[in-house]
């Protein structure tokens, strides 16, 4: 049995409401602002041993670019040492270097790709 009588909770905080708002309570909205995602170039560095032939089919092949894209993009690489294949959030750019290693793994050739953050 109960020696006390129960005690009424406690009243919350109300603010008194307007009558023509219908007891709405409205918040300010803030803005905020949200950086694009830091994105990635991924590139492709040159070697003595991979065909040209091969690097123009991976160009195509994992970064969609048409026959005559992909033999600009793999001459620049052949007389620069290095070229940009394309510029992807983080992940897809891992995704396209691994994709790349794995081809060239596979038919045999030290090709070599890597990703890098776009200096803004």
């Amino acid at each position: 049995m109960a020696t006390k009588t129960p005690e009424k909770p406690p009243t919350p905080l109300v603010r008194p409401t307007d009558p023509d708002d219908g007891g709405a309570v409205v918040m300010e909205r803030r803005t905020q602002k949200v950086k694009p995602p830091q994105m990635y170039q991924v590139v492709m560095l040159n070697d003595d041993y991979t065909p040209m032939e091969f690097v123009v089919v991976v160009i195509q092949e994992f970064f969609n670019k048409d026959l005559e894209t992909a033999t600009q993009i793999m001459l620049k690489i052949h007389l620069d040492g290095k070229a940009v294949c394309g510029v992807y959030s983080k992940d897809v750019a891992a995704t396209k270097v691994d994709q790349v290693l794995e081809a060239a793994n596979k038919a045999g050739h030290p090709l070599k790709c890597l990703s890098e953050p776009v200096e803004l």
